[in-house]
């Protein structure tokens, strides 16, 4: 039988889908809550966390939203085979610092390279290790209750 049509390997590529699915929603969630805190609190109320404020939706925001939305999918799906059935939280937790340090670190690396203050950075590097966080409590909720299976 071809590999590709095989009913199990389908089913599996099913549930990584929706487990990217879900991932890249709730990255888009927390992107969401995190430009709002930005933009109504944090860039209003510290001088330095200014450049934090987005004025507008406009392509860049989309662009930005698209990036989070992937990397999303691509957390969710491979948070799915991390973990499998197993209960290491710590195995959990490295694959969230993974991705969010990935993505933190590398927004810090451009705001050493493009700006004078770092600050603002490291900000967006603490949102992306919680933003992956949140994520993670959704897909552990999501396995818990049935809505998405492990990977065996």
């Amino acid at each position: 039988m071809n590999k590709i049509l095989d009913h199990q390997l389908m089913a599996e590529r099913f549930e990584s889908l929706k487990t990217g699915a879900l991932a890249g929603l709730s990255l888009a969630f927390a992107f969401f809550l995190t430009t709002l805190l930005n933009n109504l609190v944090l860039a209003k109320s510290f001088e330095l966390l200014s450049s934090l404020a987005i004025d507008s939706l406009n392509l860049q925001w989309l662009v930005r939203l698209g990036i989070v939305c992937f990397s999303g999918l691509l957390f969710g799906v491979t948070y799915r085979y991390i973990i499998r059935s197993d209960k290491n939280p710590q195995i959990k937790a490295g694959g969230v610092l993974a991705f969010g340090l990935v993505r933190g670190l590398s927004q810090v690396d451009v705001g050493l390279s493009c700006s004078g203050t770092v600050v603002p950075f490291v900000v967006l590097a603490v949102e992306s290790v919680l933003w992956f966080g949140l994520a993670a409590f959704f897909l552990d909720t999501a396995m818990k209750l049935g809505w998405i299976k492990p990977f065996p």
